[in-house]
């Protein structure tokens, strides 16, 4: 789904860029809500996270792959507004670094692929889960319904962009039937990614996940043989007998996906499928394609997943990704705890301040 320069004329590379700059001004206050002291350090490991996995194209159907979007995966983890940023700190780091995704075309892919799949899955999530009983299966079923409609919505959103500023003549309709098609099959993938993710999470650590913060319940333990109230999951007084999802300390949560992440990226990629995704297989057999330009940064080091002058494909690759998912933790690690630290410092209000 990473729109390359020329797709889409630069007339409509510039209104979608003006959305897509709103949207994330939008998410930057927004993300104030969602994030706390345990869920800042959780938001960069997501968007490392979505990075690693986008680089695991998996077969469909017909000589195409597809890869994981993300959207659905960010905002049940760490909410929607959290979600558009990750995704779009994935979309920036892959168009500068690795030549994957235009530059000019940066606000059209995060328009698409960051903003259109976080509002339309995390809608559908939180309509399904006040319907469904309460519980961590209802979690994980609203995730994988979520994660499927996201992607297909996706392909619909860039079939208007085309439509609208498509710089070759192809017939519409012909269009959405080939992105609409291939997309709802790659939204399988992408779903069952999801819940298997979020289901992982929830299982250990439920009050971390943003999706789930309903099913978060006042538990009484046990100590000493009175009942007390118990603290934050970390606090549990000495004693205590806390429940297994509480034995999972925050570091280890975040240790575990960074490495989840490195292996992914710097070894499981290798074994990728090397077919066209959806959008190149679509703009190949269309000619959407024909007015394609050369990225702005074909000559990055590490353009095409690649390091430049390394010459063993295998090496290469694993060292892009390692790259990849470091450079992309530590930028979104950087962003939110900015965007933490800027809470904290609005919550002080001028009475504090003058008591201190």
């Amino acid at each position: 789904m990473h729109v390359p320069d020329g797709f889409i004329n630069a007339p409509t590379s510039a209104v979608t860029g003006v959305v897509a700059a709103g949207a994330i001004a939008v998410s930057l206050r927004g993300a104030r809500r969602e994030l706390d002291d345990r869920t800042a350090p959780l938001a960069g490991l997501v968007a490392a996270f979505i990075f690693a996995v986008q680089m695991l194209n998996f077969p469909v159907a017909a000589g195409t792959s597809g890869h994981l979007l993300g959207g659905a995966l960010a905002a049940i983890l760490v909410g929607p507004y959290t979600g558009v940023l990750c995704v779009s700190v994935v979309l920036l780091m892959q168009g500068i670094l690795f030549a994957d995704g235009g530059l000019t075309a940066l606000g059209v892919n995060i328009t698409d692929m960051a903003i259109v799949t976080t509002v339309v899955a995390y809608a559908v999530f939180r309509g399904l889960v006040k319907v469904l009983p309460r519980g961590r299966r209802s979690i994980t079923v609203a995730s994988f319904v979520a994660a499927v409609l996201s992607v297909p919505a996706a392909a619909v959103a860039f079939t208007l962009i085309y439509w609208i500023g498509g710089t070759t003549d192809v017939s519409i309709g012909k269009v959405a039937t080939a992105m609409i098609g291939v997309h709802v099959l790659i939204g399988i993938g992408e779903a069952v990614i999801t819940a298997l993710t979020v289901g992982a999470v929830v299982a250990v650590r439920p009050d971390l996940v943003y999706g789930a913060r309903d099913l978060r319940q006042k538990l009484r333990l046990r100590v000493h043989g009175e009942l007390v109230d118990a603290p934050a999951a970390e606090e549990a007084p000495a004693g205590a007998r806390t429940p297994v999802a509480a034995r999972t300390s925050r570091r280890t949560l975040w240790v575990t996906g960074l490495v989840t992440s490195l292996v992914l990226a710097g070894f499981v990629s290798f074994y990728a499928s090397a077919n066209p995704d959806g959008l190149e297989k679509v703009a190949a057999d269309k000619g959407i394609d024909k007015k394609a330009e050369e990225h702005a940064s074909a000559d990055s080091p590490l353009a095409d997943y690649g390091v430049k002058d390394v010459t063993n494909a295998r090496l290469s690759g694993g060292l892009a990704g390692v790259i990849g998912v470091g450079t992309t933790v530590v930028a979104g690690s950087a962003v939110f705890w900015a965007v933490r630290r800027r809470r904290t410092g609005d919550d002080v209000s001028p009475t504090a301040v003058e008591n201190v």
